[in-house]
């Protein structure tokens, strides 16, 4: 049953990509004649023509963090496993790669600029600042979330695996993901000074990554902090990871982690295919799962967020991904691809508790689920006596996602506060990452540890309602320029409702269950606020387009 449901989900993606992906790219006129901005510009730091293969990498791993594996285990706790598994495919191939896509194309027409700098051009001032802050609040969300996600990684492991030698699980992965850092920033300045072909770099630094989860299991006691120790000393980390070139870490970590991914997905199948695991999960559970997030309707779409549709994705291919395009051609493989690629990871992040017993699962964090259905797959071809080495690659591939994304979104709330400021250079570079990661900083210190259950479903809400938002502005323009809008229209509609829905939920609920100035009460101050923003984007999307104003998204070639 299980081996027959991955047939039938990577045939999915599979049709997804050569025919409903290869026609919605026919829309928008894609011409490898065009100079993207990569060649144009070309400055060696933030603009580099990058190959396409290199690029999918880095760009993969960028958007593939916590929220494709942690969402899809949460909502199967919730709801059961097929509401999800629906939602994933679905949502895939018809909203969340389009959405991508777009974006990537979008950004690229328009000299490389982020989703926000285009609404301002096109909507006007007041819009393209609304939707700056819009951004920067679900950034602030993204970075608290996964901060507190990877501390603790690094400070807690599976209790099973702690035994009278002292090892820790924790400790292990802390090692091996800040040895993977190090390794990534060997990589970047062997690619800039020595210039190796990328086979013979290949070849070289990926075996070594896979040795670090063999070197975290031996050295698991060197690394040993308390939670906010590891939170500050990640939150320092992106720091310093958004101002440097992206030759110098962003690109070469991306690109080793990409092989992560690859690796953790061709565990997934070979889990999947020769492990002779069998579905323990209930297919369906229940229509309300109780709580203020329980109800299956919006809920279960803003929790599964990355695995099927994400805002920040448009942020990526927006902000970095298309400050590295090579040629316009190249967007569907990175924008559209990518994507469906996620989609599986969602599906892998699904089958580990889907062959766990439900009540096995009551109080286990979805990293721990994730890691260890990742190691029971290693075993397979290692051997169970191996269990600790391989349940430590899984969780450092979980931790090493969720690095990828952190100061990546750090680098991307610093464009944007450079865009809102209007200060260029070095000095704006500076201001911006120190104005990015304040509100960070004063969460991790107020809140309590493990805190981010309680960010997690706005994010997923933000997430999303930020994706409807970047439909919105590229169906405004497919109607200027009398082209199909149906594509994006419908499922722009879809995923506003939900959000705008689950949002104003969250107002009511958190506001209720606050007890003063605390986290609920904080979480229904930032719900009613990106309400407010997004209405307000919506209405002027519908009068400029109404009253025939400036050209809106993609520039026609």
């Amino acid at each position: 049953m299980l081996a027959l449901i991955a047939v039938v989900f990577l045939a999915w993606l599979v049709f997804g990509y050569f025919s409903y992906g290869r026609w919605v790219a026919k829309q928008f006129d894609l011409d490898d004649s065009n100079e993207t901005p990569a060649s144009k510009i070309n400055d060696g730091e933030d603009y580099v023509p990058t190959r396409p293969f290199y690029l999918f990498g880095q760009h993969f791993s960028a958007i593939s963090a916590a929220g494709p594996i942690a969402g899809p285990i949460l909502a199967c706790q919730m709801f059961g496993w097929l509401p999800c598994l629906i939602w994933i495919a679905l949502g895939v191939v018809l909203i969340g790669a389009v959405h991508d896509f777009a974006s990537l194309a979008s950004s690229v027409r328009h000299e490389a600029k982020s989703i926000a700098e285009i609404a301002r051009e096109k909507l006007g001032t007041g819009a393209g600042r609304a939707m700056m802050a819009f951004i920067w609040i679900a950034l602030v969300y993204v970075i608290v979330a996964f901060t507190d996600i990877t501390a603790g990684t690094f400070v807690t492991g599976d209790d099973a695996l702690k035994d009278a030698t002292g090892f820790n699980p924790g400790g292990a992965v802390a090692f091996a993901s800040i040895a993977y850092l190090g390794l990534s920033i060997v990589l970047g300045l062997v690619e800039k000074y020595l210039k190796p072909p990328l086979w013979l770099s290949t070849i070289v630094f990926v075996p070594a990554v896979f040795s670090l989860a063999w070197l975290g299991t031996v050295y698991s006691n060197v690394f040993v902090l308390g939670h906010l120790g590891w939170s500050v000393i990640i939150l320092l980390y992106c720091i310093a990871a958004s101002l440097v070139p992206v030759w110098f870490l962003l690109q070469p970590r991306g690109y080793l982690g990409g092989f992560v991914l690859y690796t953790a997905l061709a565990l997934g199948v070979i889990g999947i295919f020769f492990g002779g695991y069998e579905i323990a999960q209930p297919a369906f559970i229940t229509f309300d799962a109780g709580g203020l997030t329980g109800t299956l309707f919006p809920f279960l779409f803003v929790t599964i967020a990355c695995g099927a549709c994400s805002g920040f994705h448009g942020l990526v291919c927006s902000g970095t991904t298309s400050k590295q395009i090579a040629c316009e051609s190249h967007t569907r493989p990175v924008g559209y691809g990518a994507m469906l690629a996620e989609g599986f990871v969602a599906f892998i992040a699904l089958v580990t508790i889907m062959i766990v017993a439900q009540g096995a699962t009551q109080g286990i964090s979805p990293g721990v689920v994730y890691g260890n259905g990742i190691g029971s797959f290693l075993t397979v071809i290692i051997g169970e006596q191996y269990l600790p080495f391989a349940i430590t690659f899984g969780a450092m591939a979980f931790s090493t996602f969720v690095f990828d994304t952190l100061d990546v979104c750090m680098r991307l709330g610093r464009y944007i506060v450079q865009e809102l400021v209007g200060v260029p250079g070095r000095l704006g570079s500076v201001a911006g990452t120190l104005i990015t990661v304040a509100v960070p900083f004063a969460i991790i210190f107020l809140a309590k540890a493990g805190s981010w259950r309680e960010f997690w479903t706005l994010f997923g809400a933000s997430n999303q309602l930020l994706a409807a938002l970047t439909l919105l502005s590229i169906t405004a323009w497919l109607y200027q320029a009398r082209k199909r809008i149906a594509f994006t229209l419908i499922p722009m509609l879809f995923v506003l409702v939900i959000t705008l829905w689950a949002l104003g939920a969250l107002v009511v609920g958190n506001f209720s269950a606050s007890a003063g100035i605390d986290a609920k009460f904080i979480n229904g101050v930032a719900s009613l606020a990106l309400i407010g923003l997004a209405v307000y984007l919506v209405i002027t999307a519908l009068v400029k387009v109404r009253t025939g104003g400036s050209k809106l998204g993609v520039q026609s070639t």
